[in-house]
């Protein structure tokens, strides 16, 4: 990838979650308020012409059902879709190493996740690099749920490590 034409890692925090009794938390289904935003979050990303060509999703039902409606939303479908069970709970050290995997024919990834994971690994990839009022706001609120970072940088996904990337765009669907 060039600097004309850099690789982009979207990440996702699950919409709204369910607490229903009796279930695992691996198996919460999103609540009525999450399907709402996890379809923002899908109209955001397509209206700001981000439309990921691989998708990392953690294995959880949240995160599936966030991803379905996400993707929805978006003028056409992702190539590849990869259910990650070490995308599940996982930290950022964690999230880069799947990260990294990543097959070098794709140009924008999409990981959805959980936090604090997804939060941290946006940070650490970011540090104080992009749009100022993306930093702010990811400073000031956090990564609730449904929110997505969008980053960008230059060079071969096995290279992906902390710092190497800059925070472009920050959405959250109360936003």
């Amino acid at each position: 990838m060039s600097a004309d034409n850099p690789r982009r890692i979207i990440v996702l925090r699950h919409a709204r979650a369910d607490w229903p009794n009796q279930v695992s938390d691996h198996d919460r289904p999103l609540a009525d308020r999450g399907r709402g935003q996890a379809s923002d979050a899908g109209r955001w990303l397509a209206d700001s012409g981000v439309n990921p060509d691989h998708v990392l999703c953690s294995t959880a039902l949240r995160t599936r059902e966030t991803w379905k409606l996400v993707a929805h939303e978006l003028p056409k479908r992702a190539r590849r879709t990869v259910y990650e069970d070490r995308v599940y709970e996982a930290q950022p050290g964690r999230l880069i190493e799947v990260i990294q995997e990543t097959p070098e024919e794709h140009a924008d990834l999409l990981l959805v996740g959980h936090n604090p994971g997804v939060l941290g690994l946006t940070q650490v990839l970011a540090g104080d690099e992009g749009d100022t009022d993306a930093l702010n706001r990811l400073r000031l609120n956090g990564f609730p749920p449904a929110a997505v970072a969008v980053l960008s940088f230059e060079g071969p996904w096995k290279l992906v490590e902390p710092g190497v990337a800059r925070l472009d765009s920050y959405f959250m669907p109360q936003d």
